[in-house]
C-alpha cells in the first residue's frame, strides 16, 4: 500500500531563477516565471503548499508584444472607491514603470488563493540589467565560508537529512 506524501517545510529547498526578458515575448516569460513561483516544475509539487522558487526578471524594458497590442492594450484596475476606475495604455505604462507590465501578467497566472500573495512576494522585476547584482537574492542556507554552489549543495544535503530523520 502505497502512503500519500506530504510536503513540510523543512522538505522545501528554494532556488533563485534569474531571467533576461529581453528581445522576449510578454506572455510566454509570464508562464515561466508563473511555473517557477508555484513549483510546478519540482517532483513534490502540491497545490495546497508553497513550494516555488524565487524568481528575479531583468531587462523588463525589453520586453515584446505581438499584433497590435502596444497600441490597443489596456491595463485595468479599480481603487474600491466611488469613481475609482483606473485604465492605462501598454505604451504609458511602459514608459512609466515597465516593471508592472510583467508583474501584472505573472499576477493574472497565479492562482488566486491564500498562496497567491506570498508567491508574489518572490518575485521582482527590474527596469534595466544594471540592477542585476541587486536582483540576486542571499541563499536559503547560509553559513559563513561557502560559495554560492557550495551553499546549494549545503541546502540540499540538509533538506535530505531531515527527511530521513538524521537531523
Amino acid at each position: 500500500m502505497m502512503k500519500t506524501y506530504s510536503v513540510k517545510q523543512s522538505d522545501i529547498v528554494r532556488e533563485t531563477h534569474v531571467i533576461d526578458a529581453a528581445d522576449k515575448i510578454l506572455g510566454r516569460v509570464a508562464t515561466e516565471i508563473s511555473k517557477l513561483l508555484m513549483g510546478k516544475h519540482k517532483p513534490m509539487f502540491s497545490r495546497n503548499g508553497d513550494v516555488g522558487d524565487c524568481v528575479t526578471v531583468i531587462n523588463a524594458t525589453k520586453i515584446k508584444v505581438t499584433g497590435k497590442k502596444p497600441v490597443q492594450k489596456l491595463y485595468y484596475w479599480h481603487s474600491n472607491y466611488p469613481g475609482g476606475f483606473r485604465n492605462v495604455s501598454y505604451a504609458k505604462l511602459m514608459e512609466q514603470h515597465p516593471e508592472r507590465i510583467i508583474t501584472f501578467a505573472v499576477d493574472g497566472m497565479l492562482p488566486h488563493n491564500h498562496l497567491h500573495d506570498k508567491m508574489m512576494k518572490r518575485l521582482k522585476v527590474f527596469a534595466g540589467p544594471d540592477q542585476v547584482q541587486a536582483a540576486v537574492t542571499t541563499p536559503v542556507v547560509v553559513k559563513k565560508g561557502l560559495k554560492k554552489a557550495e551553499v546549494k549543495h549545503v541546502a540540499i544535503k540538509e533538506a535530505k537529512d531531515r527527511k530521513q530523520g538524521k537531523r
